[in-house]
């Protein structure tokens, strides 16, 4: 018998430029987009990164949630997660789950590679360019993602006015379990 495809899916904010980040922290916390992040990932499995972990409160695991963490620095330990040091080791972990159970919520480095593999992008468009130093690709380029599903614009403060778009992948990539 052969296994199922595992896919996953990710959770973003970005600006116009597909920014998603400048000296580890969001670009424009956005309370309504937090709570949406939240609702999405509640009693969910999350896949993030070290640095990304660090910028949490207290740097500690996202309660209510299933937090896998990559590094790879091969001694780290965090309570209340669980650390892989490989994509090789993440992947086979992830067996263990649901597909739709599974968000990737960054950082940067983490996204880039682990897109490809995801079915479902939810991602929040900030109607601005802002002073970044971390990116995603930009999905409005890559011809297997398509959007089917857009919410806004919403308005925030000031000049500040955001969407949210729902992509999916009709090209998954399969986990190499």
């Amino acid at each position: 018998m052969r296994k199922a495809v595992k896919t996953m899916n990710f959770i973003v904010a970005v600006d116009e430029e597909w920014n998603i980040g400048k000296d580890g922290a969001l670009l424009q916390p956005i309370p309504d987009d937090l709570k949406q992040f939240r609702a999405k990932t509640i009693n969910r499995v999350i896949v993030l990164g070290r640095k990304t972990l660090f910028t949490f409160p207290n740097k500690k695991p996202l309660a209510g949630r299933t937090n896998i963490i990559l590094t790879r620095q091969m001694n780290f330990t965090v309570e209340g997660a669980t650390v892989c040091n490989s994509f090789s080791d993440l992947f086979k972990l992830l067996t263990n789950y649901r597909d739709n159970d599974i968000f990737v919520i960054g950082g940067g480095e983490i996204y880039n590679e682990l897109i490809p593999y995801c079915k479902i992008g939810y991602v929040t468009k900030i109607h601005k360019k802002y002073p970044a130093d971390t990116r995603i690709m930009n999905l409005d380029m890559k011809e297997n993602w398509k959007i089917v599903k857009q919410e806004g614009p919403y308005h925030y403060k000031n000049d500040i006015y955001y969407s949210y778009l729902e992509y999916h992948n009709y090209n998954v990539l399969p986990m190499p379990i």
